[in-house]
């Protein structure tokens, strides 16, 4: 999984709209990064987190920042997720699940009391020239953008660490 310090890994994915899109492009913007890993489109808490950050969109992106959801669902899937929430910013469709296991999101957990294979929700936070600089393992999915803009009004810990309720 990275660390604060890392420089974000290298990855080519499609987004909603079925363009490629790499780690160079996110770094272009020459904004800070959010890339926030979630485990499904259209399911309660994936929704919930998606429209926190789609309600601070403004604040957010007037802080600096570019957000990016990603999943292992299909750019068919996001463009429908996107449409129907009125999602602002870009969701990356990584089917194979490259991205999320670079970034260290993907993994064991557990469902129903059984162990499986998948996405960890987690929220990584770079700075304008790719490095980590925030990492938020325990996500509060309907408080996911004041993790970001308000830590200490938030369940999150200080930026080095996070600490807070995570919702699948």
């Amino acid at each position: 999984m990275l660390k604060i310090g890392d420089k974000m890994p290298e990855f080519e994915v499609l987004d909603q709209d079925g363009n490629t899109v790499t780690s160079q492009d996110l770094l272009k913007t020459g904004r800070k990064t959010i890339v926030y890993f979630y485990p499904k489109d259209n399911t309660s808490g994936c929704t919930a987190e998606a429209c926190s950050f789609r309600d601070h969109y403004a604040r957010l992106t007037e802080a600096g920042y570019n957000v990016v959801g990603v999943s292992k669902d299909s750019a068919k899937s996001h463009t429908g997720f996107r449409a129907r929430y009125g999602l602002p910013f870009r969701l990356l469709a990584d089917t194979s699940t490259g991205m999320l296991q670079a970034f260290g999101a993907w993994g064991e957990k557990k469902m129903y009391g059984k162990t499986t294979l998948g996405t960890l929700r987690r929220t990584f936070i770079f700075d304008e020239n790719g490095i980590l600089t925030r990492l938020i393992e325990k996500v509060d999915t309907k408080n996911a953008a004041a993790q970001i803009l308000d830590p200490t009004e938030s369940s999150s810990a200080p930026p080095a660490a996070a600490s807070s309720p995570s919702k699948s």
